[in-house]
């Protein structure tokens, strides 16, 4: 393993204790979804099935600890996954404008899909969920997500690593 993904894999590690640890201390309705993050970051610099299988790894960490709808998670991030690893070569550049809305298209759609594929919640609940705190969650993961990707850029910089 070259220097370069060393320091991408201790990013993402990093993100990911961050979920597990940080946000339930936080107890936010609409908290920084850290594991979303690492997903979307490790997804740009690998192959679309890659990208999936991570996004279903992590969505198997985050269903692990659920009560109801296991595989829900799993299947929403494997979705999430393949299509950022599908759209980087798309737009995905290094402006941090483009990865706020990266970051928070993201988002709302891992919610919008973990929803539907949950079945918990349905009616005029469901349309709340979507349509407020869906957002209201994706808005506040992007900014965490683009202050994470400024904090990150002399680790992740590609020039820095020559």
């Amino acid at each position: 393993m070259n220097w370069k993904a060393a320091r991408i894999v201790a990013a993402f590690t990093v993100l990911v204790l961050l979920h597990f640890t940080l946000r339930p201390l936080l107890g936010w309705r609409a908290g920084p979804d850290f594991l979303l993050i690492a997903l979307l970051l490790a997804s740009v610099r690998v192959r679309p099935g890659a990208a999936a299988l991570i996004g279903f790894t992590l969505g198997l960490a985050t269903d692990s600890i659920a009560l109801t709808g296991f595989g829900s998670a799993a299947i929403a991030m494997a979705i999430i996954g393949f299509a950022a690893a599908w759209l980087k070569a798309v737009f995905f550049a290094d402006n941090l404008a483009l990865n706020l809305f990266f970051i928070f298209f993201g988002k709302w759609g891992f919610d919008v899909a973990y929803l539907l594929l949950e079945q918990r919640v349905r009616g005029i609940e469901l349309v709340q969920e979507l349509l407020l705190y869906s957002p209201l969650a994706a808005a506040v993961t992007a900014l965490v997500g683009v202050l994470t990707l400024v904090i990150l850029r002399p680790l992740l910089d590609p020039v820095a690593s020559t």
